[in-house]
């Protein structure tokens, strides 16, 4: 077998023995990868701190081609989010970011830019006070849109009328925005305000548009809109969202 390196976020770390560990990475080069750690437990272990949940670490990996756990052979730290301890809000976000990377993704199903967007975000949550929200925002839009996900906001999903001006609703099964002529026959329909939605279309364009100021209350329902897609999509509610904030 021949070593593979990678740079990888920790997003799940178990105990497996008195000595070893059973991790979850989250790879630029490979996507999620499973390895078990041996002697990851030790005091003296050579790697460290390197396995901490939410750490960034360049790591040496055999892959296992019979479906066994990969063997991770070496882990050096390249990014700590210490800034992320001090902020239960943006802390909270941080783990919600690793509990989708780990739930909701394939293993050996690489996203380059996914895993990009990830590490951006841990290093803006906690860092900028007040962006917690939006900023994750972001993050749940280029993870839905790396997944196929991305929700249709330009026009009706089931007419496609332009929606602009109209009394909007969202579709979490059709995964589009409705128009008004369009609702009645949706029964999961979501109510989404002019502004909300704006948000929305500005979020899903611009690495940015997190950054702007917005009144709490379309914070607020941003929030809620990307918390009940990502639950309908995954097929349970996440574990952190009741945790998050706008």
């Amino acid at each position: 077998m021949a070593a593979e390196k990678a740079l990888a976020l920790v997003v799940r770390a178990t105990d497996w023995s008195e000595t070893s560990r059973i991790c979850t990475l989250w790879t630029r080069e490979f996507g999620k990868v499973r390895v078990l750690a041996k002697g990851g437990r030790r005091l003296k272990s050579s790697f460290e701190v390197a396995l901490d949940l939410l750490t960034v670490c360049s790591i040496v990996l055999l892959r296992k081609t019979s479906g066994a756990l990969d063997l991770l052979t070496e882990a050096v730290i390249v990014e700590r989010f210490g800034r992320l301890r001090s902020d239960l809000a943006a802390l909270n976000a941080g783990y919600y970011v690793a509990e989708l990377l780990a739930d909701w993704t394939h293993d050996y199903d690489p996203h380059p830019v996914l895993f990009d967007e990830a590490r951006a975000t841990l290093q803006t949550l906690g860092a900028v006070s007040g962006t917690v929200g939006l900023r994750l925002a972001r993050f749940e839009l280029v993870l839905l849109r790396e997944l196929g996900y991305q929700p249709a906001l330009e026009q009706c999903i089931v007419c496609g009328a332009d929606v602009a001006g109209q009394r909007l609703a969202f579709s979490a099964a059709q995964g589009g925005v409705l128009c008004e002529q369009c609702q009645s026959g949706q029964r999961d329909r979501l109510s989404l305000s002019g502004p909300a939605w704006q948000v929305l279309r500005e979020l899903t364009d611009s690495a940015d548009a997190w950054q702007k100021t917005r009144p709490s209350e379309v914070r607020q329902e941003v929030r809620r809109f990307l918390g009940q897609y990502v639950t309908y999509l995954m097929g349970r509610r996440p574990r952190l969202l009741p945790y998050l904030e706008s």
